[in-house]
């Protein structure tokens, strides 16, 4: 959990640093990947030495208890992939620099809708809660929906001239780490639902279905 908020922040101030054109904040993003990659290190050391410890116990963990470890491992690796995310964008708003072309409004809507997913999938794992996990699959089309419009929209910028084509491809690039977020946010909901009811969730394209654990 200690991880997990310390991913969002990243998060936010990646995205905050957007629609300021904060230099420093983005380098202070990419500063905070450092602590992130010691923690997921630390996370994964835990869970083995969890793991040898309950290989030579007389009674072991029951498979309820090793479903969770194991799903904290995921995690982990998820929110490491978050931060990536998260300082990819900040090292775009560090080469755009002092350009200030604005950019699409509905770009402030999809860095939004991201970081409620990720408020949602953190607090999903953090009670190992199923229904708002289920929440956040149901989010994810909406940030796909976003993007299109973003695309649609820098593309016809660039074309009038409103937008330099260099800004627009670092919106683009911008614009799919949000995908990722979302992407890895959704990764976590899985495991919560995996974990707290046992079944394998799976996106087809009339939606997300819900296959029972196999006996």
């Amino acid at each position: 959990m200690t991880q997990g908020a310390l991913v969002r922040e990243m998060v936010e101030h990646s995205f905050d640093s957007i629609f300021a054109r904060d230099l420093d904040v983005a380098k202070k993003v990419l500063e905070s990947d450092d602590e992130v990659d010691r923690i997921d290190l630390k996370v994964e050391q835990d869970a083995v030495n969890i793991l040898c410890d309950v290989s030579s116990a007389t009674d072991g963990l029951g498979a309820d208890r090793l479903r969770e470890l194991l799903v904290c491992v995921k995690v982990n690796n998820e929110l490491e992939r978050i931060a990536d995310a998260a300082g990819a964008v900040a090292e775009r708003v560090i080469e755009l620099a002092d350009r200030t072309t604005p950019f699409p409004e509905s770009t402030r809507v999809i860095t939004n809708s991201v970081i409620g997913i990720l408020r949602d999938a953190i607090g999903a794992f953090a009670g190992f809660d199923a229904e708002r996990a289920k929440v956040v699959l149901r989010s994810e089309d909406a940030v796909l929906k976003f993007s299109e419009k973003i695309f649609r929209s820098s593309e016809q910028r660039v074309a009038d001239g409103r937008m330099e084509p260099d800004v627009a491809f670092h919106l683009h690039h911008i614009v799919h780490q949000c995908e990722l977020v979302a992407d890895h946010c959704t990764n976590i909901a899985e495991q919560v639902i995996y974990v707290k009811t046992g079944a394998i969730v799976r996106h087809t394209g009339a939606g997300w279905i819900e296959l029972p654990r196999s006996s």
